[in-house]
């Protein structure tokens, strides 16, 4: 059976320095990521599932257990999660996702008030998701614990997600402690709007 793996970040774990540490990134990724992809590779050999298809099975997570949707979600959200910050990011949406984001936001500054809302209303651990809708529009939400937008047991907030923010308390505490704010405000210093771009364009394409 083939099993998920970690992913090599693109970058040193001291890149993203001041704003999120060697230390906080080093730990995240070798030991809480690395234990979600361990934990979603027992849980799907015991449901004797072959599929690597991660977003196949979380569209379907209701028919896996509690394992699967919290392993699953963990890998996948982490994955997206380091793909999007970069050391020396592109620091404003272009094109047709600045078009988007303005014609349903109002501006950028909008949607990251909107996200630190709703980061800072996320009671414990969870996600703030900037996604794409299946009708193709843009929405913010958080969830809970390892779940995100793209899991069948979502009623309301459904979708595909392009940014995602870690509001666990591993993502930030040992720069930040109890700052969630502060967290979220730095987090913008190393956001990368050209992948999230990408992918804004990517879901538009699979929707079409």
């Amino acid at each position: 059976m083939k099993s998920f793996t970690l992913p090599q970040l693109p970058y040193a774990y001291d890149a993203l320095e001041p704003f999120i540490d060697k230390e906080t990134m080093s730990i995240h990724h070798q030991r809480h990521h690395q234990a979600y992809v361990d934990n979603l590779n027992a849980a799907l050999a015991l449901a004797d599932e072959t599929s690597t298809d991660l977003e196949s099975i979380l569209q379907r997570i209701s028919e896996y257990s509690p394992a699967v949707r919290n392993n699953g979600g963990g890998h996948y959200n982490h994955s997206l999660f380091w793909e999007i910050l970069s050391p020396q990011p592109q620091l404003n949406p272009e094109g047709k996702l600045a078009e988007a984001i303005n014609t349903t936001f109002g501006s950028l500054e909008d949607v990251k008030a909107e996200m630190k809302k709703s980061g800072l209303g996320q009671f414990g651990s969870g996600w703030v998701w900037l996604f794409v809708k299946f009708n193709g529009s843009l929405a913010i939400a958080s969830t809970p614990n390892q779940d995100n937008p793209m899991m069948d047991i979502q009623t309301v907030n459904r979708g595909f997600p392009i940014l995602g923010i870690d509001v666990w308390e591993h993502a930030y505490y040992l720069a930040y402690q109890n700052k969630r704010a502060d967290y979220l405000e730095s987090f913008w210093s190393v956001l990368d709007w050209s992948v999230v771009e990408r992918k804004y364009e990517e879901v538009l394409s699979k929707l079409k």
